[in-house]
């Protein structure tokens, strides 16, 4: 049977027109750990600014043997489902390690965060019930909404970003609703904002909602230990569920989870189809984000380095002309307008041997297109100089400084 030709050619057209109206990505190549600096094919040595790499612990020595190990005791892969061909001890031991670590009973464990969101939401949902999103939030929580949708017949709303008064409207509107459902990133990816927490819990409080936070870009980073949003604003163990992922600041591997009550998390084992039917995180990957969760709650002067590092950066990078977005988390948008733009000083930055993103449209809003600096607590003041060196020397050639 020939392979249909139409559709590899309006493929190719839809390609050529990416590269036309210069947004097309291109892949980059690196042949060594990821790091605050790294190997990269046809550059040599790049200093990295768009790593989730926020703690350091990708190349952490503790980390990779501890994953090694896990490797050589239980195997590569889990060959099936959890409760089919049985969970690994190191997936319990994971768990138990992430519950204590968020201030939640209980935690689950998914191949990735993506499926931590997606599991989550079409499984505790209901027909009759409501769910409300803030307008910022990552795209897993936009698709795990839809999907919960044509599931389950609930109904959904967003809210203005970290508006409150918005999201207070939005529930007031459905208090008929069987049940209410908030769902916010902790920290916005795109923005490095914070969402309004306590806020949100009074809210919840007072409409008796349920909170769920997708924490990935806060937990390891957020709060005098790392552990996360609720840390930070110390509200530790009064959010009913946190999602987020083993794949940034918690080494970097793969992986995701679901942290609340036990109930949920057994509900979580019982109806979860992410869970039924995919396998489960490997064991090498569950061990090495073990050995990064006990690494982290055994040194919180690395979370003390990223914020040191994050005041520095944006210091020194304000003093050089930029107007970044406001904010304290690690991830330090520059708006430069059109995506074209944002991919441009990108590709020079990393002539000048600084590999940072840029972003566009669709993942921000049109006119919106920025260059995201994510810092880490690898990086050296040297290396912070270096960047925003680089970054003066792009900004003045495309005369946005």
């Amino acid at each position: 049977m020939a392979i249909n030709k139409q559709f590899t050619a309006e493929l190719r057209a839809t390609l050529e027109q990416l590269k036309a109206d210069r947004v097309y990505k291109r892949l980059n190549y690196l042949d060594s750990p990821q790091s605050a600096r790294v190997t990269m094919e046809g550059r040599g040595a790049v200093l990295i600014l768009s790593s989730n790499n926020y703690l350091g612990l990708c190349d952490e020595p503790a980390v990779i043997d501890a994953g090694i190990d896990g490797l050589r005791r239980f195997g590569a892969g889990t060959a099936s489902v959890r409760f089919i061909c049985g969970t690994f001890t190191v997936h319990r031991a994971l768990e138990e390690a992430l519950a204590r670590f968020v201030g939640t009973p209980s935690s689950m464990s998914f191949v990735s965060a993506w499926n931590a969101n997606e599991g989550l939401t079409a499984t505790v949902v209901q027909e009759g019930d409501f769910i409300v999103s803030d307008a910022l939030n990552h795209a897993s929580i936009i698709d795990s909404m839809r999907l919960a949708k044509a599931i389950t017949k609930c109904t959904t709303a967003v809210y203005k970003h970290g508006d409150m008064s918005d999201l207070r409207s939005k529930l007031a509107e459905n208090r008929g609703a069987k049940r209410r459902l908030i769902w916010t990133d902790g920290v916005f990816s795109m923005e490095g904002s914070i969402a309004k927490l306590p806020e949100i819990l009074q809210l919840a409080e007072d409409f008796d909602a349920i909170v769920a936070v997708d924490d990935s870009h806060g937990t390891g980073v957020l709060g005098a230990n790392g552990r996360g949003t609720a840390e930070h604003f110390d509200v530790l163990g009064e959010v009913d569920i946190i999602t987020s992922t083993l794949g940034k600041a918690l080494g970097g591997a793969a992986g995701g989870f679901v942290a609340g009550s036990e109930e949920l998390c057994d509900m979580l084992t019982q109806r979860s189809r992410p869970q039924l039917f995919s396998n489960a995180l490997p064991p090498t990957v569950a061990a090495s984000a073990l050995a990064a969760v006990r690494f982290v709650e055994a040194h919180p002067d690395r979370v003390a380095t990223l914020r040191k590092n994050t005041k520095y950066f944006r210091e020194r990078i304000v003093e050089a002309g930029f107007k970044p977005l406001p904010g304290e988390t690690p991830i330090v948008p520059i708006i430069v307008g059109e995506t074209a733009a944002a991919i441009q000083m990108s590709d020079m930055l990393l002539s000048e041997g600084v590999f940072v993103t840029g972003f566009g449209y669709p993942v921000v809003p049109q006119g919106q297109a920025r260059v995201r600096v994510q810092l880490s607590a690898a990086h050296s003041v040297s290396d912070l100089d270096a960047a925003v060196s680089a970054f003066k020397t792009v900004g003045r050639k495309l005369r946005l400084i």
